[in-house]
């Protein structure tokens, strides 16, 4: 395989969407026509009120639980439900995100919707310095956001 086939597929993939657990929850999961998993979203807010289909997304929440198998789950809760995040310890800087009770962002691919929505990790940070900003502000970002696409 050319290593400019590899990278084109990634070029491909959607940019991070912001969304809620219970979003993915209440959503409705199919396969795109790349073989990917996508989950049609109802948006947040007032105005638009087409779906958004989502397949690379944008999570915060509190870390509950920490499995350490072969790649490291972790088990999150938004203000809205819990959701499972696998591959962490996989990613750089995914190490200092793995205790309960910080507050992390995750951007990840899906591998399900429900009934627990299923995140492969990309990427996460942890929020924690500043967490009480980021919980009371994380919701009107995803609104915001989900208006303006």
């Amino acid at each position: 395989m050319d290593v400019n086939d590899k990278f084109a597929g990634d070029k491909k993939r959607s940019p991070p969407i912001k969304v809620l657990s219970s979003q993915l929850r209440e959503g409705k999961e199919h396969t795109a026509p790349n073989g990917k998993i996508e989950c049609t979203v109802k948006r947040l807010g007032q105005g638009k009120t087409v779906p958004l289909k989502v397949s690379v997304v944008w999570m915060q929440g509190t870390v509950l639980e920490v499995k350490s198998d072969n790649s490291t789950t972790v088990l999150l809760l938004d203000e809205t439900g819990t959701f499972l995040v696998n591959g962490v310890s996989n990613i750089p800087k995914g190490k200092p995100c793995l205790f309960p009770g910080k507050y992390v962002m995750v951007m990840g691919v899906l591998q399900s919707c429900s009934p627990e929505p299923v995140l492969r990790a990309v990427k996460m940070a942890d929020l924690s310095l500043n967490d009480v900003i980021h919980r009371r502000m994380w919701k009107f970002e995803v609104q915001d956001l989900q208006q303006t696409l």
